[in-house]
Order: C-alpha cells, then structure tokens, then sequence
C-alpha cells in the first residue's frame, strides 16, 4: 500500500496564506500525496502549483457548517470546478437531517452532484453531531445522490473520525462507494486504524508525519 497515494494533505486554515499553500503544494508533490484539500479562493492558484504533478486538488464546499442555502454550494461548486477542482468535499445540512427534513438534505447533495458532474464528490456528514441512525441515514441519502465517497468528519466541529464511526458508514453504503476518514488523524497508528476499519481516504493535516512514521 501506498500511504501518500491515500492522503489528502489538508490546510483548511483561514489564515493560510499564499507562502503556506505554496509549501503544501510543494510537499505533496514531493510525497506524492493524492490530493491537497484546500479553501476555494486557493483552487487555482494550487492547481498552477500542481501542473503535471499528478496530484489532485480536492476544496470544501459549504464548509464548515453545511448551513448555505444550496443554491450557494451549487454556484460555489461550479466555481471551484471552473478555476480547476478535481474533487468536492461538501458537508451536508445537519440541522435538516438532524429534523428528519430529508428532502432537503437529498437535494442539496443532488444539486452539488449535478454541479460537479464527472468529478469525485465526497459529502461530510459531521459524525460528532449525529446518533448511530442519523448517520446510516446520512450515508443512503449521500448514495441516493450518487456521491463517490462519505467522510467523517470537518475538523472544525466537535471530535474528528473514529475507527468506530468508520466502520458503521462502509457498512451503511453500496460497495463502489468509498469512506473518507478525517479529523484528528495525526499518526501512522491512527492512519492505519481507520484504513483497517474501511477507510481508503484519508484527509489530514500531518501527512508528512504519517508517511514518515512520526
């Protein structure tokens, strides 16, 4: 297995500037990490950083409390697509699924899914704010939407992936869609905890560290 390759090296960071992105974008041409998961003013900025590298440019949509009307995630992801997204990861609206309004939480995946048509969509359902049921649910509406993966979590809110969570979210999807685990991950033993529960992304901003072992 190739641990870079599974790594989206992440800098969510307001105050990220351009010196930081640049310093990303080098380090994961240099791992070889499969993506850099930045804000959308960064996109195309990276994605000239990034030219024949190999590495994808992964942004946030919504980000990071789901709450944008989806009119807003729809333009924002069009945006993120034109200035060079390769990959989406939005977070859905919690406080709907949390009412059970589940026609809205439905649509907004949908209307981000059209809007990235051809693009891997990832939809952040935020495990620490929701039970056991509402997160089986959040996972069949994300694969009636037809998303690509499910991901744990924002890092910005409550606690970040566990190998628990992890686990019940690829029990709860078909088998062509995928996991991605994020928020807190910081070490090789927990890189290898959630891939062994069924991740096979990992979103996290100490992907050097992981590589390395430290």
């Amino acid at each position: 297995m190739d641990t870079a390759k599974l790594i989206d090296h992440t800098l969510l960071k307001s105050a990220a500037t351009q010196a930081d992105i640049k310093r990303l974008c080098d380090e994961a041409r240099q791992y070889g990490f499969c993506s850099v998961c930045i804000n959308p003013f960064w996109v195309s900025y990276a994605k000239e950083q990034l030219q024949n590298s190999g590495v994808k440019v992964c942004t946030v949509i919504g980000f990071p409390l789901g709450a944008n009307t989806t009119a807003v995630k729809a333009y924002e992801t069009t945006d993120a697509i034109k200035n060079g997204a390769d990959e989406i990861d939005m977070v859905i609206n919690i406080g709907a699924l949390r009412a059970k309004q589940y026609d809205i939480v439905l649509s907004d995946i949908e209307a981000v899914r059209k809007a990235c048509e051809g693009h891997v969509l990832k939809v952040i359902i935020e495990t620490s704010q929701l039970t056991e049921e509402e997160k089986i649910k959040a996972c069949e509406l994300s694969a009636k939407a037809k998303a690509d993966f499910v991901k744990t979590s924002t890092g910005f809110v409550g606690g970040g992936a566990t190998a628990t969570d992890v686990a019940l979210m690829r029990k709860s999807i078909p088998p062509h869609m995928q996991v991605k685990a994020s928020g807190g991950i910081r070490t090789r033993a927990d890189f290898d905890s959630m891939t062994a529960a069924g991740a096979t992304r990992i979103g996290a901003s100490c992907g050097i560290a992981i590589v390395e072992g430290k």
